[in-house]
């Protein structure tokens, strides 16, 4: 079994604009770019320094027209595609790409029983990371799934992936589980509020300062929707969404001057639970059954 099975390697951002995409991202979280295309598709790699992070491609025009919206995408690493996607199906979720060459390895872009969409992937050609790059300014370093029901949720990702249930701090009031692939904690999940339409994954990007990076989000035409939110570790973040509705999130630090001036502290009890902003519910709408990742020949 490889080292990467089971850990998020790559992610993907799916956009109705290109050039504004990599000019927010470029802003906010310091991306730079890479040209990555073939003759038949157009690809960039987000990269930071001189190493590929997540790459970025067009949103498929049929996919536009049944509704889908921008958005980011998780690929897992997996031993075995075609296996992962039959199981993924007994297990009562659904395979909506099936495992297909792609211009990034072999992909499957699958939900789990509660719709929540992520991708598959074996043989990542690009952006291989080691685990200390996880907590390095540029890198995802957290990775959530608001869930339906959080606790059937982990029974599938267990099943599939072998993620571990890691014990949060002693004290929590709110039920947010965190959870290891290869002895390494690499996420949380909950159960989302009622109001919240669908279940999705949500991608936390490292930067230096949270409180100049959300600036950067809306100074570009993001929004920020809640936050910033103080975490146990010290650390802070912020939900947002660029100017084409992707959900995506930022974990940084913050200046003692920031601080100071907001007062309070969000974090009560030793709290882990990262609550999705209410105003999410005004963009994540697209049913996530649908669609958005087009097969690469």
């Amino acid at each position: 079994m490889s080292d990467h099975h089971g850990r998020f390697v790559w992610h993907e951002l799916l956009t109705t604009d290109i050039a504004a995409a990599k000019a927010f991202y470029g802003s906010v979280v310091g991306w730079g770019e890479q040209d990555a295309s073939t003759p038949e598709f157009a690809y960039t790699l987000f990269t930071s320094g001189t190493a590929p992070v997540s790459g970025l491609m067009e949103l498929p025009e049929e996919a536009r027209r049944m509704g889908a919206m921008s958005r980011w995408v998780g690929y897992v690493g997996v031993d075995d595609i075609d296996a992962a996607a039959d199981r993924i199906k007994r297990l009562g979720g659904a395979v909506y790409v099936p495992p297909t060459d792609s211009n990034i390895g072999r992909i499957s872009v699958v939900a789990d029983p509660q719709t929540a969409t992520l991708a598959l992937v074996k043989g990542l050609k690009a952006g291989q990371s080691a685990r200390a790059e996880l907590d390095e300014p540029g890198r995802v370093g957290w990775h959530e799934l608001l869930a339906a029901d959080w606790e059937k949720a982990f029974v599938f990702y267990n099943d599939l992936f072998g993620w571990r249930k890691v014990d949060a701090e002693s004290g929590s009031t709110d039920k947010y589980q965190l959870f290891s692939s290869g002895g390494q904690t690499i996420g949380g999940m909950f159960t989302k509020r009622a109001q919240e339409p669908i279940p999705f994954w949500l991608y936390y990007f490292n930067v230096g300062d949270l409180d100049a990076a959300t600036t950067r989000v809306t100074n570009g035409g993001g929004q920020v929707f809640e936050g910033p939110l103080e975490m146990p570790d010290g650390s802070w973040v912020a939900r947002c969404r660029d100017p084409q509705g992707s959900a995506f999130a930022l974990q940084g630090k913050r200046s003692p001057d920031a601080v100071k001036q907001l007062g309070w502290s969000t974090i009560k009890n030793g709290s882990l639970l990262r609550l999705a902003a209410s105003q999410f519910d005004a963009f994540i709408t697209v049913d996530s059954n649908l669609p958005f990742q087009q097969n690469i020949d």
